[in-house]
């Protein structure tokens, strides 16, 4: 049962040979058992989600059933839910619970999935290791002394430990991409304003975005459907036709032009990584698929210029966590000042710290010139050589990450060389562009996951040309050792 797709297990519940009770208490059962060795849960929301299975059952009974109906999934703990702790993985937000559903949850629940709980991440979705979270840091399933990658950690573990099929995600600079990659799963981030942002707690307005994480392309189609459309209650929301996601999955690929940037396959890539990569690419041409050279020249500036960017945003979505409306509060705060300093000093981990510091200071009189404008700027070049690379390639590919996930501990005194584990995935957050990373073999029995990059809108090609190597290939169906 734990190993089967969401596809699989939707054919199940319609054919009544399982029903959203059953399947609900055996993953409950599961997360109970098995997620304390991982700790990718925060929440567990046992009572509600056996509540909404049972609805489920009803609803499946009167054939009155939505595409997701009785299919359990987590939710990375950035997400509002109703009546359910909304923690972002901070102390700062530790007892909020919060009002509303986001309008990812909402549309969740209207297509009938059970919440089976809220997964880790790290603190307000700042890291790439999952080491950051108030909650301690999340156990990579292929290597327990590994870290499973950020900010998304806590999903991404959960569904490569079969704690559940799928679960949600965002990706501000690569968070749903580098722990698919490190966790040996099908991860895919649309284009910016593709999926609404209303209800999930902002780090970088301008470059979030919700995704998911499942096993297989056709699994992501299918929560992409749900997820995908316009929100009138966020501004940055795109109303835009939304494809059928699944509709294309079988596609022929002959004659796909496949981009692939220098950049991407220079000394910063381990060499037994570059092989995987060159090995998953000559599939596609056996596939009929064309191979393009590109260049992205401005590519090497995104890390610098997303950590001026990012901090910016987040030291000001950051201010309103102030000890005064909600969320943590000193005591015995001495005056209104103290209030403030305490409250926030108490509450922010270290990094968040560092990056509201980086970015209070980008921003400052003085320097926003000299730092935030001339990163703008760079913002647009990059964006201008995406462009520039689509007029002659379809897809662009590369890897998702320059090495296999590290152990624990490794980068965590070393911010900037943390940073750089997302050098292949910020650009595409800087652009606003759609990608995805899946499964493309092992190093060291360590995941490598190959990046599709497309142009905007473009998702639909891009889980096409997924599918249809998880149709020759076979990672994509490996599952680390022990846990089944």
């Amino acid at each position: 049962m734990f190993e089967k797709t969401i596809a699989e297990l939707i054919n199940d519940l319609t054919h009544k040979t399982v029903s959203s009770v059953e399947l609900t208490e055996a993953f409950l059962h599961r997360i109970n058992h098995s997620d304390a060795e991982y700790n990718s849960f925060i929440t567990v929301t046992t009572e509600q989600a056996m509540q909404q299975a049972r609805q489920a059952d009803q609803r499946l009974a009167r054939g009155d059933g939505e595409s997701l109906t009785g299919i359990p999934l987590a939710h990375k703990d950035i997400f509002c839910t109703k009546g359910i702790k909304t923690t972002c993985a901070s102390k700062m937000l530790d007892n909020f619970i919060a009002p509303y559903d986001a309008t990812v949850i909402e549309k969740f629940n209207q297509a009938g999935a059970v919440t089976l709980g809220k997964t880790n991440m790290d603190e307000f979705a700042m890291g790439s290791s999952n080491e950051t979270s108030f909650y301690g840091p999340v156990k990579n399933p292929w290597g327990k002394n590994h870290v499973p990658g950020g900010s998304s950690g806590g999903s991404a573990a959960a569904v490569a430990a079969l704690l559940a099929p799928g679960a949600t995600g965002t990706d501000t600079g690569g968070s749903i991409r580098q722990p698919a990659a490190l966790c040996n799963l099908t991860g895919i981030k649309p284009t910016y304003g593709r999926v609404s942002r209303w209800g999930m707690i902002a780090f970088a307005s301008s470059l979030d975005q919700g995704g998911v994480m499942t096993r297989t392309a056709e699994d992501a189609a299918i929560l992409l459907n749900v997820m995908a459309g316009f929100d009138s209650k966020d501004s940055t929301s795109i109303n835009q036709p939304v494809d059928d996601y699944r509709a294309n999955l079988n596609n022929d690929l002959t004659g796909l032009r496949i981009g692939l940037p220098k950049e991407f396959f220079d000394e910063k890539l381990d060499n037994q990584m570059a092989s995987k990569i060159q090995d998953a690419i000559k599939v596609y041409q056996q596939a009929g698929a064309e191979i393009v050279d590109i260049e992205l020249p401005h590519s090497a500036l995104s890390v610098p210029a997303y950590y001026v960017i990012a901090p910016a945003e987040c030291s000001s979505n950051l201010s309103r966590y102030d000890g005064v409306r909600f969320g943590y509060r000193c005591e015995n705060p001495i005056d209104l000042e103290d209030l403030y300093k305490r409250s926030r000093g108490e509450a922010f981990g270290a990094e968040v710290k560092r990056r509201i510091m980086i970015g209070t200071y980008a921003l400052s009189a003085g320097y926003y010139d000299a730092y935030y404008l001339k990163a703008q700027k760079v913002r647009q070049l990059i964006s201008n050589d995406f462009k520039a690379a689509f007029e002659k390639c379809d897809v662009i590919m590369g890897p998702t990450t320059p090495d296999t996930a590290f152990e624990l501990g490794e980068k965590s005194q070393d911010p900037v060389t943390m940073y750089l584990s997302d050098i292949y995935t910020i650009a595409v957050n800087l652009a606003g562009l759609p990608a995805m990373s899946i499964p493309a073999g092992f190093v060291n029995d360590m995941p490598v996951g190959l990046q599709i990059i497309g142009n905007y809108f473009d998702e639909s090609r891009l889980l096409n040309v997924a599918h249809q190597y998880q149709q020759i290939t076979d990672w994509h169906q490996q599952t680390p050792a022990g846990i089944c």
